[in-house]
Order: structure tokens, then sequence, then C-alpha cells
């Protein structure tokens, strides 16, 4: 899990799954994540599927490890296979990991442009959600938007995002297109700017995972530079 490179942290994780000695069901599995997460960094995104749902064979971390697969269904393309692997993974979670699944399952209808599917996930999150649950409420509001739908209470929204914790990191892309929406492009530049940045310089599987809202909001600063 301290390996700083995807081929440090393969050749690691193949070591304890080849041991002679018996593994407990989750040391088991948290090996096989380990090499998925080696597989998904290095972009072999099929092999990292496999890994991921010869872990589930296990029984154990089932929706960390659906949500792993997902990943990297998406990353091979295979939306409609990652949709099945979220819905697992919101329905087996516990209730303190159920927001995060069906929010991260409206994210990816979301960039697919299926907004009635985005806004029925997102609404699910925003019932189940705590801590998060301005980060949900803010990306339902930017589904609804993109849908062609008024948002009565957007600028309320806007502030409670912007004043929580889960304003930052992934939620400086919503705000970023919130503002966008608004046409209040100088914000919506600092907070785009800002989610682009910090998301190059995180860890790989992150930015990987992030590659749709990464491009989405390049596209957005590109729109803004051009006018």
């Amino acid at each position: 899990m301290a390996a700083r490179t995807a081929r440090s942290r393969a050749r690691w994780a193949r070591k304890g799954l080849a041991t002679r000695a018996p593994l407990d069901k989750t040391t088991h599995a948290m090996l096989l994540r380990q090499l998925y997460l080696s597989l998904y960094e290095e972009c072999r995104f099929d092999r990292a599927l496999e890994v991921a749902q010869q872990a589930l064979e296990l029984g154990v971390l089932s929706d960390v490890l659906h949500q792993d697969a997902a990943r990297a269904a998406l990353g091979a393309g295979a939306i409609d296979q990652a949709v099945v692997h979220l819905r697992t993974a919101a329905r087996r979670g516990p209730p303190s990991r159920r927001p995060f699944h069906l929010w991260t399952l409206g994210s990816v209808f979301f960039l697919a442009h299926r907004y009635a599917e985005a806004a029925a996930a997102l609404e699910r999150a925003v019932r189940w959600g705590t801590r998060d649950k301005p980060l949900y409420r803010a990306h339902l509001a930017l589904v609804r938007l993109a849908a062609g739908q008024r948002v009565d209470d957007l600028q309320a929204t806007i502030e409670d995002l912007a004043a929580a914790p889960c304003g930052q990191g992934y939620g400086r892309f919503v705000l970023g297109h919130l503002a966008y929406a608004a046409g209040a492009w100088q914000i919506a530049q600092r907070f785009l700017d800002a989610f682009v940045q910090r998301t190059e310089r995180s860890r790989p599987a992150l930015a990987l995972a992030l590659a749709g809202e990464l491009e989405m909001s390049r596209a957005t600063l590109a729109k803004m530079a051009s006018n």
C-alpha cells in the first residue's frame, strides 16, 4: 500500500499472493486490490477489471471492489457494465458508503449526458447523504441545469457547497460549472483551474478516475478563453 510506483505495487502484491502461508479472505482481497490498482494506473483496464472480479469472488469488501470494477470498466469504455457494478455497490454497501456509490453513479450518467438517470441517482445520494450532502445537492443542480431545467435555490446551493469541506477537491469541479452556467466566468475559471491543477498533481489512479471531469473542465476553460 506504501508503494510509490505501479510496478513496485504489483511486485509486492504478487509476492504476497504467491506466499505459501494461508491467507484469510480479507488479506487476499486487499492484495488483489493492490494488484488491481497497479494495473489500473498502467491503463491496463481490461486486466484490472479481471482482477477486481476475481477479488469479488472472495465475498469481502464487496461494495469497495464493485466500485473498483466500475472504474476499470469505465476505463475500458464499458459504461453499462460500470453502471451495474455501481448499482450493486450502492445496494450492498453499508449506509455510510451508500451515498458515495450513488453519487459516483450519478456522476457517470452526467458525463454520459444521461441526465434523467443522473438526477435519479443523485436524488438518492442527497437523501442518504450526511457530511457530503452539499456536494450531492450541488451536483444534482448541475444535472438539472444541463437538462434545461430551472433550479430555484441555485445561489444557496452554491454557497452551501463553497462553505463546506466537500467544496474542496471534486467540489471545485461542480462549483466551477455551476458558476459557468450562472455566467460568473471569472469565478468559474478560478474553481476549474484549481480543480484541474489539483487533480493533475494527484496520484495517477485518481487522475485516471476523473479523466471525464478533467476533459469537461478543460473544454469549459477553453470556451471561456476563446470568448
